[in-house]
């Protein structure tokens, strides 16, 4: 698929042709805030020939775009359950605008609740990934009425339990992820973008870094194979702006859910502390007893058994559809897009 004049000025000009269901590209020019006048891109599909109930919105992380939650989407779509399809790109990815300056969750928070009060979406169910966690249920929890169901894929808005696998240690403890962005230059960021999604089984350090330095190679020498979330990923952040704060949004992956300070060189001190507290504190009140799912890939700290814990004691529904996989990574959508298309779908379903 080749956008012949996209309305942004994201690097990633040629997508894959399922990058989108046909016909539902959309653009929205994000009116305040920090990111005022720029434009984000989502995709908005109607499966199914009735006027849909339930609606699917789907929050990616960092360093990928909403091209993660391709499989799920398409499972679903193969349903024909009648149902909407909303998944964006944050600024700074994918085929939105590229990033003015270094941003972290709440940020991307606060474009992501503009986009939902301007669709005036309603009987949301949200699917979140990575830092879509904190950026999706950061920007709903501003209006909590609007949400109906929550399913969570290797993410948290909870402190990071300090035992087993931590960033600080995974994938292992001479490369922690959090260590990356400290150690490698913005213009081959791309590169670790590209690792990061092949990154899905336990694997030795050597392997680890064979693999780091044949994506960043593959990724400078533009020989990336297009029509794959490699490409697609380390694509959009060839810019060096976009690099840039998607590398300072993984540098606080050491203090995930316990907040994090920084200095942005446009915005001078930023820190999300509030934005975390404020999502700790609400969430397990307001959305305590709404149906919800989870799926964990164990291996990544995102998916151990004490970050399960920490969502069962705040929303204790989502015992009854918890899923762990002891042999799959962090981007457990990858391996198990119909299994998450199927807990959906029971969770729109009607119920008695």
């Amino acid at each position: 698929m080749t956008l012949s004049a996209p309305p942004t000025d994201s690097p990633l000009t040629l997508v894959p042709p399922d990058y989108y269901p046909a016909g539902s590209d959309r653009w929205f020019t994000i009116p305040g805030g920090k990111d005022a006048g720029k434009v984000m891109f989502y995709s908005d599909h109607i499966v199914g020939d009735e006027e849909p109930d339930a609606t699917i919105v789907f929050v990616h992380g960092n360093p990928e775009t909403s091209y993660t939650y391709r499989h799920i989407r398409d499972a679903l779509i193969d349903s024909n359950q009648s149902m909407r399809l909303i998944a964006m790109d944050h600024i700074g990815f994918g085929l939105s605008d590229q990033a003015d300056f270094e941003m972290v969750d709440m940020h991307h928070a606060d474009n992501l609740i503009q986009l939902i009060r301007h669709l005036d979406l309603i009987n949301v169910t949200l699917v979140v990934h990575d830092w879509g966690g904190p950026i999706g249920i950061g920007a709903f929890i501003e209006d909590p009425y609007r949400l109906r169901n929550l399913v969570v894929l290797n993410s948290t808005i909870f402190p990071m339990p300090r035992s087993g696998f931590t960033y600080q240690n995974y994938p292992n403890p001479v490369l922690p992820w959090s260590l990356y962005p400290r150690i490698y230059p913005a213009f081959a960021w791309g590169g670790i973008a590209a690792t990061a999604v092949t990154n899905g089984e336990p694997q030795s350090i050597l392997s680890l870094i064979s693999r780091a330095m044949r994506y960043t190679a593959l990724h400078l020498l533009r020989r990336l194979p297009r029509n794959t979330p490699e490409y697609v990923w380390s694509q959009s952040l060839r810019s060096v702006r976009n690099a840039r704060s998607s590398m300072r949004n993984v540098m606080q992956t050491s203090r995930w859910g316990y907040g994090y300070s920084y200095r942005d060189p446009v915005y001078g001190k930023q820190s999300n502390r509030e934005f975390y507290r404020q999502m700790q504190e609400k969430l397990p009140k307001i959305w305590r007893d709404i149906p919800a799912a989870g799926f964990f890939g164990q291996w990544d700290p995102c998916g151990k058994d004490e970050v399960i814990d920490q969502w069962h004691n705040a929303m204790p529904e989502m015992k009854r559809a918890t899923y762990r996989f002891p042999g799959v990574g962090h981007f457990i959508e990858e391996y198990k897009g119909d299994e998450i298309a199927q807990a959906i779908l029971t969770l729109i379903s009607p119920r008695a």
